[in-house]
């Protein structure tokens, strides 16, 4: 259930998370504080960062590895470690300890329990806690050792499994305190079947588990010293049917060795301490001064004051456990008889033998035998030949017989004697212990309770010492229990998501304790070899081959475990499991991942795996004892050791599962491996560990951690009394800071428990993992009752034919949200938690389903019993009308002779019957006991055979092991042999080829001595020819000696130079080496990081999830609400309705009662009318009675009047009747017509407040647009500020533009008229000449000659400025593209402002919107709490209109009585003051009823204004809700128009940038233009310089006057009107052949006009037409062939 967080927590964590909260982990622990942003200009070094400490504000530049997440305060005393924000090392640590400080000591861990042993015992197990967690599930209960239990018990009646509880944890941290809580709890909750386990004999049998297994050591006070196996067999009820103890990696030599400073076991200071008859008995009266084995009793009087109680204590247990006296004496016997071996000792050298007979001699009385016996099993192993019964088949050939095995000390015999008789002992303690649990009775499952001794580490103690040997096994223990955590909750869920293809992003872990595992019990293949060969094999197996191999000892040992699993060169302790030691035969070994490296000390450990005749003599030497108390216990018990060979105690038992673990220990003993090495002493530990796992691997897990708060500080006195399990004196961290009041802990201590245990790993896989999961059919099976109308739309025995897609279907009627499931191939995972809570709803559904049932139940049992009481009835009925018979015929005198008579009759009959049926009845019950008798004897024979065939069936399992490992042996064997001669014909042939070689160089030998004697012969028959050959033999061997000595000089230089280069080598591999050191430590560094930041990306994603599946739950909860809210509000309506009715009818009735009271009215004034007329007769009758006296005819005259009055009295009667009836009428319409107004008034009023209202509304509405139309208004006035700046700029940046192009262009203009002005100079000039030249009379050609000239001057000044035109027309058109292209864009910037205010706005009312519909829900969850309120008070309101119902029903009864009385008044002319009375009886009452009308009519009318208000917030809040959507379509039709926009802007870019081109290119047009101006400017010029040479030619043109006159008009008339067409050729010209133009500019100038005329008619440059004169030329080429004057004349 989701709880609402208050403003305080909210602000609370906000601040949290702004200040972002670190821990920094330091070697002391962890320290609070605040991580540093890095500012612009004080860069850190990478991988480096600054934290602020939080308790004395401290700034340090740390690195960033050392800096870890911190949670929130709410997480500091979270329940599961899994609910953590953040999962880190310090995280975990804070929780622990601040749990631990508020006596908190139980911590889940995901499915795991964490306790942290606590420093005195706390008063939280007792029996009323106990109860507390019954019938709990896990989710529903804190943190508990009997959480755990109950999980346990819950699941193994839930779904019939075995259920196994591994406790794990450092010696001291409280494993078996807790292993007795939870079989405790077990044994309480559920109960047994004939006591056979109880409470009480839990309690017994852990305290006689506890004098004789337990001893003070230096990290525990009361420390286990063997591992137990506490199984629980529950029957089909879930009671205990029965219970067995297994014992396992019992330290039987702690009874005669063990390390300094340490005690034997409690039971041999209890049994010093008993009364003094014991003592005598047991010859304890006189103690030895001195004990080889150490055993001394107690100095202190309260010691052995304590120890007496707790011997009269264990007493007491073992007679609860069903231990007779007799069977305690041969317990005390034997105790005794192991003290006295020890006061005995042995010889140190010489024969071996007692040192002290006297002792010895006790020792022999207690044990029943003699001295010699006891003597000869000791030292001389061969107590009268018996001993050959404990040889196996099995023992293999290469294995020595007991009897000749290595040579060993008397002392070591001696203790060898005393282990075997301990280890015996124990035997039968575990075996009659488990003769009082065992039971007959069928078992189901059952519960196992793991509990092992703890890590072993002298150094955590404060002691010196190196580990003993007992120490390794127990540690080893420890690591495969370990290593069984890991691969359960971590490898094998991996393994299960990579079959079901379930892809987890979790970064691969660091390998397990695997190493450390490998380096003590790693096997050989070659089981049955004893030769040292290289292949790698852990410390067991080589202690088992140096124990056998002569010449065997520690230092080889050691040699080769370290060449397997020793460093190197300069190992570290992070890669190797196996590190030297300084001191001699010492070695370190890293436990739990390398977090406990433990020192050993190997000295005299080859002693303890050689087989010591002693020890196995013991047993023997028992089942002889003269003592029957003795002799009888252990009779029986030769042939059980045999196949285990004394290593598990507590094999026996008596239920189905109980064989079935023994069977299953003994599959262990006896396949494989264990069929052969069974014997060896080494072997035995791995395959006890094995058995140990086996027996639980089957079972469903539940693993407890268990952790030191402290280390101990040592052992103290080895005879003090053992006390309770306490760490030692507290450790003070000051940098810790706890709060006050907390108990300190060692968080360095913690953390490495807390690493060794692999927690982390599991948590990350159980919060990043789906822990949960069930098969498809299974899941369908169990949840389709959630949803019901799956079942009713397939019917209830549908058969699936996908049963994925059934599961698939539910899911989603399930609603559960996606993240929190996912489908794998075979079954559905589920998150942690997710399957809890679909638990809860199918409790709660199956509670609905189950309520349901009982009230159809119970209601067809009440119909039942009525149809039976109805039986009943028409029985009783039935009797009653015999007994009535019976009566009537009583005295009939027939029937009484009929019923003296059949009595008689019937007599005979009746005997008859009887007899038959005694004779029936007895002849039953013969056949009844016969059968019985049989059956009996099939149970007796079924038993009998059920119990042979169990040992024969194990029997045939031990047979069918043995042969499948004979088999496996054999085909090793076949293989060996193989090898074998293979290896036999290869050295068979190298044989053959050196016999070869030899025989050949004997040969050689052979001729060299032949050839020696010849060449000796020849020296004595010829000496001068021997003095030849004797320099040349001396030269020879001068010349192989210089050879000798060159080439060993040659040789040495070569070693020499090769020497170097190793060097070089090695110098250069030390420096590869430290490189990739370097390399690796970066490496290391970058994975930490890679999985630090990985493992928060995690947290966050699962925050996130956890943040959704909580949006997922609001929502459902949102919908839920809203669906009740509905059904609300119908019921609101109909409830309207119904007071709408009730008002009408009310109406109704007001109407009917102001009838009513109208009427009373009318009779009031009828009975007055009536008493006025009753008075007045009555005073006409007096005066008649007065006036008797008078005579007849005035009396017949009286009497005609007064008929005659009678008669008008009638019509008046009459009349009054007619108009009280009008009158009547006239009311009743008054009064409907004053009800019809009233009801009108009402309706105006509740129009006028709803109109108020609704106005109110609009006004409060209208304010809130007229807000919103403010905001717009001011948001686009700034927008248009802003496009009105962005205008100014543009305009700005255009005029610029234009300016630059104006001020081209007037440039341009400025100077072509400055060259006009020149020409028109030059005219004037010229005109001036040729007035002047007039009088000199020219010829006419040079006349012609200058006017051509002249024209073509004037033709290229009017395309120039044609062209200016054309260019300016052009630069104008840009001007107004580019205009257009602004305001383009202007438009769309402003188009695209508006947009994105229009967004912003959109934006704005959404949030507006949110925060209304944040304010509306406010205001809805009121008008809903004031809705609940209203109801109630509309309840009251009914429950007071129900009660006016009845005043008004009651005040019609009155009314009516009223009425009978008037009218019994009326006709009995009662006195008016009793109608007068009643009259004010009647108006009370009216007004009464006035009263309670109008106080209805204000409560309904509160009611209805109650009801309005809550319909016009409903109205409110969906009007926002469509808003709201009508926001997000406006939106998003804006953010589509933002996008047209967007590309509308791309298209008009891109024609802005082809009209920037077009504008280049017509720029370019320009100055080509300007060039060719120029150019013709220069061509102007050299004709201006022609003109002088004209001046005859005017002269003769100037002859006639008329044609002068001609030649001026039309030349000023044709220069202006063809100047245009001029220009406009000139640009058509440029236009399409610019290369003309440059080349013409290009010619700098003119030699001539006919050169200039003969270039133009070549580049065929014309005008817009031909010729003016003859119209002649092609495309308006300048036609110059004509004769004519141009332009027009000729």
């Amino acid at each position: 259930m989701l709880l609402a967080k208050t403003e305080e927590q909210i602000a609370a964590e906000e601040a949290w998370y702004e200040t972002d909260k670190v821990w920094l982990v330091h070697r002391d622990g962890f320290s609070l504080g605040s991580q540093l942003r890095l500012e612009e200009g004080s860069p850190l070094p990478e991988g480096k960062v600054k934290v602020k400490l939080d308790h004395d504000g401290t700034v340090l530049e740390v690195e960033e590895d050392d800096v870890e997440k911190a949670n929130p305060p709410s997480c500091d005393r979270a329940e599961d470690l899994a609910s953590l924000l953040y999962l880190n090392e310090s995280s975990v640590l804070h929780t622990l300890r601040q749990r631990y400080g508020g006596n908190l000591l139980h911590t889940y861990a995901g499915p795991t329990m964490v306790i942290i042993n606590p420093l005195s015992s706390p008063s939280m197990y007792s029996e009323k806690v106990m109860h507390m967690f019954k019938g709990c599930r896990r989710e529903d209960t804190s943190p508990h050792i009997y959480a755990v239990a109950q999980a346990a018990y819950r699941s193994m009646l839930m779904n019939r499994q075995d259920q196994a509880i591994v406790l794990l944890g450092a010696s001291g941290s409280g494993k078996t305190t807790n292993c007795q809580h939870l079989v405790q709890y077990l044994a309480t909750i559920a109960g047994s079947t004939g006591k056979v386990f109880s409470a009480e004999k839990w309690q017994a049998l852990y305290t006689i588990l506890e004098a004789f297994g337990n001893s003070s050591t230096g990290m525990n006070g009361n420390a286990t010293r063997f591992s137990q196996i506490i199984s629980l067999d529950f029957d089909q009820a879930g009671q205990v049917a029965s219970a067995s103890v297994q014992t396992l990696l019992l330290e039987k030599l702690r009874v005669a060795k063990r390390p300094a400073n340490e005690a034997t076991f409690n039971i041999f200071y209890y049994l010093l301490a008993c009364s003094d008859s014991a003592l005598t008995e047991l010859h304890f009266n006189h103690l030895a001064e001195n004990n080889v084995f150490g055993i001394a009793p107690l100095s202190k009087p309260e010691e052995k004051q304590k120890a007496t109680q707790q011997f009269n204590k264990l007493q007491a247990a073992m007679k609860v456990m069903g231990i007779s006296g007799d069977e305690q004496k041969a317990f005390w016997l034997i105790l005794g008889a192991i003290y006295h071996l020890g006061a005995a000792g042995a010889t140190k050298a010489g024969r071996k033998q007692f040192a002290r007979h006297e002792w010895a001699q006790k020792a022999a009385y207690l044990l029943g035998c003699s001295l010699e016996e006891l003597s000869s099993s000791i030292f001389k192993h061969q107590p009268k030949g018996t001993l050959q019964r404990s040889t196996s088949f099995r023992q293999g050939p290469d294995e020595p017989p007991l009897g000749d095995g290595p040579k060993l000390t008397a002392l070591e015999c001696l203790e060898g004697m005393a282990a075997g008789l301990y280890s015996e002992l124990f035997t039968l303690l575990i075996s009659l212990l488990n003769r009082a649990l065992k039971s007959s009775q069928h078992s189901v499952c059952s519960v196992t309770v793991v509990d092992t001794p703890g890590a072993q580490n002298p150094e955590l103690a404060g002691q010196s010492r190196g580990a003993t040997f007992e120490e390794l096994c127990h540690n080893y223990a420890q690591e495969r229990l370990q290593l069984l955590f890991h691969q359960r909750t971590f490898a094998r869920e991996l393994e299960r998501y990579k079959e079901e293809n379930i892809e987890l992003a979790l970064a691969d872990a660091e390998p397990g304790s695997s190493d450390s595992v490998a380096a003590v019990d790693q096997s050989s293949h070659q089981v049955r070899s004893l030769a040292r060969t290289d292949e790698a094999r852990g410390l067991l197996w080589l202690l088992e081959e140096e124990a056998l191999q002569p010449g065997g000892n520690e230092d080889t040992l050691l040699e080769r475990l370290f060449s397997y699993y020793g460093p190197q060169e300069g190992g570290k302790k992070g890669h190797n499991p196996l590190l030297p030691s300084d001191k001699p035969r010492h070695f370190l070994l890293g436990h739990s991942s390398g977090t406990n490296w433990v020192e050993y000390d190997a000295t005299g450990w080859l002693n303890h795996v050689k087989h010591n005749p002693a020890s196995q003599n013991a047993s023997v030497l028992l089942q002889e004892s003269q003592k029957k108390v003795i002799s009888s216990l252990f009779a029986g018990r030769g042939g059980s050791a045999l196949v285990l060979s004394g290593s598990v105690a507590g094999l026996e038992g008596g239920s189905q599962l109980a064989l079935r673990r023994a069977t299953s220990m003994r599959k262990t003993f006896t396949t494989g491996v264990a069929a052969v090495k069974k014997k060896s002493l080494c072997i035995q530990i791995k395959l006890q560990v094995d058995a140990l796992i086996d027996s639980i691997k089957k079972s469903k897990l539940h693993f407890v951690h268990c952790f030191l708060p402290k280390a101990a500080g040592g052992g103290g006195d080895p005879r003090a009394l053992p006390c309770r399990r306490v760490s030692g004196s507290e450790l003070e961290l000051p940098a810790e800071h706890c709060e006050a009041g907390l108990m300190q802990l060692d968080v360095p201590l913690l953390r490495a428990q807390l690493r060794g245990s692999r927690l982390l790993d599991a948590l990350r896989m159980y919060r990043q993992g789906y822990p949960d999961h069930m098969v498809f059919a299974e899941f369908r099976r169990r949840f389709d009752v959630l949803a019901p109308h799956l079942t009713k739309k397939h019917g209830r025995n549908y058969i699936v034919v996908d049963e994925k897609r059934a599961v698939e279907e539910l899911l989603e009627s399930l609603d559960l949200e996606k993240s929190s499931y996912h489908m794998g191939l075979s079954r559905v995972f589920f998150r942690a938690g997710s399957l809890a809570r679909l638990e809860e709803q199918r409790d709660a559904q199956t509670s609905r389903n189950i309520t349901l049932f009982q009230a159809a139940c119970r209601g067809f049992l009440a119909r039942q019993q009525f149809k039976k009481r109805k039986i009943q009835d028409l029985a009783i009925r039935c009797v009653q009308k015999n007994i009535k018979k019976n009566k009537g015929v009583k005295g009939w005198p027939w029937w009484k002779l009929f019923t003296t008579v059949r009595p008689l009759i019937e007599v005979q009959l009746t005997e008859d019957q009887i007899r038959g049926k005694d004779e029936e009845i007895q002849q039953l019950k013969s056949k009844l006991e016969k059968v019985e008798k049989e059956r009996n004897e099939l149970r007796l024979n079924s038993d009998r055979l059920e119990s042979r065939i169990t040992e024969l069936t194990s029997e045939l399992t031990d047979e069918r092991n043995t042969g499948e490992s004979a088999s496996q042996l054999l085909d090793a064997e076949t293989a060996e042999r193989l090898r074998a001669e293979k290896e036999m014909k290869d050295l068979q042939a190298k044989y053959d080829a050196l016999k070869k070689q030899m025989e050949s160089m004997e040969m050689e030998v052979m001729e060299a001595r032949l050839i020696r004697a010849a060449e000796l012969n020849g020296e004595l028959d010829d000496d001068d020819s021997g003095g030849e050959w004797r320099l040349k033999y001396e030269r020879a061997v001068r010349e192989i000696d210089f050879t000798k000595k060159r080439l060993q000089q040659e040789l040495e230089d070569k070693l020499e130079v090769e020497q170097q280069g190793k060097r070089q080598l090695e110098r250069r591999l030390t420096d590869l080496q430290a490189d990739s050191e370097e390399s690796q430590r970066a490496l290391q560094q970058l994975k930490k990081k890679c999985q630090r930041l990985a493992a928060e990306l995690q947290d966050t994603k699962l925050h996130l999830e956890g943040q959704q599946g909580r949006n997922h739950d609001l929502e459902k909860k949102q919908r839920r609400f809203d669906s009740e809210l509905s059904q609300a509000h119908e019921e609101a309506q109909r409830e309207r309705l119904q007071r709408e009715k009730l008002s009408r009818e009310k109406d109704v009735l007001v109407a009917e009662v102001f009838g009513l009271k109208q009427l009373l009215e009318d009779k009031d004034l009828d009975i007055a009318g009536l008493t006025q007329k009753a008075e007045a007769l009555e005073a006409e009758l007096q005066d008649l009675s007065s006036q008797e006296s008078k005579d007849e005819a005035s009396l017949a005259k009286m009497k005609k009047q007064l008929r005659d009055l009678e008669a008008k009295v009638k019509d008046q009667e009459e009349e009054l009747d007619e108009q009280a009836g009008t009158i009547q009428m006239l009311e009743q319409a008054k009064l409907r017509l004053e009800m019809e107004m009233e009801r009108l008034r009402q309706t105006h009023a509740k129009e006028v407040e709803s109109r108020d209202e609704e106005v109110e509304e609009i006004r409060q509405s209208c304010q809130k647009k007229l807000k919103q139309m403010e905001v717009q208004l001011e948001e686009e006035y700034e927008d248009k500020q802003k496009v009105l700046r962005e205008k100014r700029e543009l305009e700005s940046k255009l005029s610029a533009v234009s300016e630059q192009a104006n001020q081209r262009d007037f440039e341009t203009e400025k100077r072509l008229r400055r060259d006009l002005k020149r020409t028109k100079a030059l005219l004037a000039d010229a005109q001036i000449m040729l007035d002047h030249l007039k009088n000199n009379a020219p010829s006419k050609r040079e006349i012609t000659q200058l006017k051509n000239q002249l024209e073509e001057s004037e033709f290229t000044c009017a395309a120039a400025v044609k062209a200016r035109k054309s260019m300016e027309v052009e630069i104008e058109d840009l001007h107004l593209q580019i205009d257009d292209l602004a305001k383009a864009k202007a438009a769309l910037e402003e188009q695209l402002s508006r947009l994105q205010r229009e967004k912003n706005e959109v934006q704005s009312r959404l949030e507006e919107d949110q925060e209304d519909m944040n304010e509306l829900m406010k205001k809805h969850k009121a008008a809903v709490a004031q809705a609940s309120r209203d109801l109630a008070q509309m309840n009251d309101l009914q429950a007071q209109l129900e009660d006016v119902n009845k005043e008004k029903q009651e005040l019609q009864e009155k009314l009516q009585g009223l009425q009978s009385q008037l009218e019994f008044l009326e006709q009995s002319m009662v006195d008016k003051s009793l109608v007068s009375r009643q009259e004010a009886k009647i108006r009370e009452l009216e007004t009464r009823l006035e009263f309670e009308r109008t106080q209805v009519k204000r409560l309904e009318s509160l009611a209805t204004r109650l009801k309005e208000n809550m319909e016009k917030l409903t109205e409110e809040r969906d009007q926002r809700a469509a808003a709201e959507n009508r926001e997000k379509e406006q939106n998003k039709r804006l953010q589509r128009q933002l996008r047209d926009v967007k590309e509308e802007m791309g298209e008009l870019a891109k024609k802005e940038a082809e009209a920037s081109r077009k504008k280049h290119e017509l720029e370019m047009d320009l100055e080509s233009l300007e060039a060719a101006n120029q150019s013709l400017q220069s061509d102007l010029k050299l004709a201006f310089k022609r003109i002088g040479d004209l001046q005859a030619a005017i002269e003769d043109e100037m002859e006639s006057d008329s044609n002068e006159d001609l030649i001026n008009s039309d030349g000023d008339s044709d220069v202006d009107s063809e100047l245009e067409e001029r220009v406009d050729g000139v640009k058509s010209w440029l236009s399409k052949n610019k290369g003309s133009s440059k080349a013409l500019s290009d010619d700098g100038s003119l030699k001539s006009s006919r050169w200039v005329q003969g270039r133009l008619a070549e580049d065929g440059v014309g005008c817009a037409r031909g010729c003016l004169r003859c119209g002649e030329g092609t495309h308006g080429m300048w036609h110059w062939g004509c004769l004519c004057v141009w332009p027009g004349k000729g």
